[in-house]
């Protein structure tokens, strides 16, 4: 799906536009980006590889910058009832549902890498043994719908700590075993709300969902919360991510 061509067109809920349209004023008011400038961003192309494109792509990392100094380190996403959950919750990936991956529980293993002290790879069990952390919280597609679901798991902030990771680092970025990989900045790694999931709906993750580990931030756009993670890493090189490297906002926050 990397031609434009072939992309979903966005539909954008009524909320979602209004929090939408707040980001864009922000990025105005704050980045210096005009109007022209911005309305030049819709319907590009940004893998041709001229000298447009590369203006754009210099315009997208300066968004990032943006939304990165925009971005309250404790500031909490909206927490929802239970009988707010959405049932059935939606499947979303890159590929069909009858693509998911079917992961070999017993031997998995969490791989570790880059700046941190304790590279080890951890099991489901030594995950399962850190504290816990359980919200209900939204997670909003780039495609334009939303659902609300309760998940648990391990704040990612508690498991960096326990790797020794380097808190100071840019990036963690995530491997995925359906082949998907990203990567978020570190100030959203240690948000509260950030979480490595390990459960959905209380009960263990399910295979669509993303088992046996996924990533879970209501900070973010849906695209950026990793399913099927098999490892970790943690640097100061920016690590990109399969829809980030064809275009798609890097930082992605709402």
């Amino acid at each position: 799906m990397s031609d434009k061509s072939n992309r979903p067109k966005i539909i954008v809920e009524p909320d979602q536009r209004k929090q939408l349209v707040n980001i864009q004023r922000r990025l105005l008011l704050r980045s210096g980006l005009t109007l022209g400038a911005v309305s030049m961003l819709t319907g590009c192309n940004l893998q041709d590889g001229d000298d447009v494109d590369k203006v754009l792509w210099a315009m997208s990392r300066w968004n990032d910058r943006v939304q990165g100094w925009l971005f309250g380190g404790q500031k909490l996403a909206q927490i929802y009832r239970a009988d707010q959950i959405t049932t059935p919750f939606r499947f979303n990936a890159y590929y069909p549902e009858y693509n998911v991956p079917e992961i070999d529980i017993p031997n998995y293993r969490l791989e570790v890498s880059g700046l941190v002290q304790k590279k080890t790879p951890w099991t489901l069990e030594q995950l399962q043994r850190l504290p816990q952390e359980s919200q209900i919280t939204r997670l909003i597609c780039i495609e334009g719908w939303s659902a609300i679901g309760q998940w648990s798991g391990v704040p990612l902030k508690t498991f960096l700590q326990h790797i020794g990771a380097d808190l100071t680092a840019k990036y963690v970025g995530f491997k995925c075993d359906d082949r998907y990989y990203s990567s978020i900045d570190m100030a959203t790694a240690l948000h509260p709300q950030t979480i490595l999931a390990l459960d959905f709906g209380g009960k263990p993750l399910p295979p669509d969902f993303g088992y046996p580990l996924r990533l879970r931030m209501p900070t973010k756009l849906g695209f950026k919360n990793a399913k099927h993670i098999g490892a970790i890493f943690v640097t100061n090189e920016y690590p990109g991510g399969y829809w980030e490297d064809q275009g798609y906002n890097w930082y992605s926050g709402i």
